[in-house]
């Protein structure tokens, strides 16, 4: 006999309920920044109670954190740009396309969350892993399959030339002191490839 499912203490959690939340908290983000997404904000928004959304996250900084990993941003195609390998191409419309996405106001509230973010808590740890690495790793990818196809040094330290070709995109987003221009990513691709040939 199949043993009952014990169910756990506390009212169930409503699907509908939390995606209302993370709507209304991108919604709250886009209107008015940061500083506009508040708890009570966003129970008033979602039509909710705020013990409802206290029952998902601590604060409106984990919700704005979730509603990010979660609302996938419209990368902007990218017009090609004729190099020496399909990889190399993939990796300029990469950077190019990771400048364009930071580059929105929901770009500088991610830098503003990381800033502010304890690094120890689960949530913030996810969102940085998600946001922000995973530009990287997806980067560090295209740059190991251009030493693959010979368009690079196999000398070349790939997991060094991630953090120099992406470092200065987010140095950028949380200093605000130069912006994020998209020729900047023809600028770094085009370092990276002329820094490599010349070793």
């Amino acid at each position: 006999m199949t043993p009952t499912p014990q169910r756990k203490p506390g009212r169930p959690r409503s699907k509908k309920a939390r995606q209302r939340i993370l709507a209304a908290a991108i919604e709250l983000l886009e209107q008015g920044g940061l500083a506009a997404v508040t708890m009570e904000a966003i129970a008033k928004h979602a039509e909710v109670g705020k013990p409802t959304i206290y029952r998902y996250w601590a604060n409106a900084q984990a919700v704005v954190m979730t509603a990010l990993m979660e609302a996938q941003p419209e990368v902007p195609e990218v017009p090609e740009v004729a190099d020496s390998g399909p990889s190399l191409r993939r990796l300029r419309q990469h950077v190019k396309a990771t400048l364009a996405v930071f580059a929105t106001r929901r770009g500088r509230s991610t830098a503003i969350l990381i800033a502010a973010a304890d690094a120890t808590t689960e949530v913030a740890k996810a969102f940085r892993n998600h946001v922000i690495l995973k530009s990287r790793s997806d980067g560090k990818d295209l740059l190991d399959q251009a030493v693959v196809e010979g368009a690079l040094s196999p000398e070349l330290d790939t997991e060094l030339a991630a953090d120099l070709l992406y470092g200065p995109i987010f140095f950028r987003m949380l200093l605000g002191h130069q912006p994020l221009d998209p020729s900047m990513g023809d600028a770094l691709v085009d370092h990276l490839i002329a820094a490599n040939q010349a070793t």
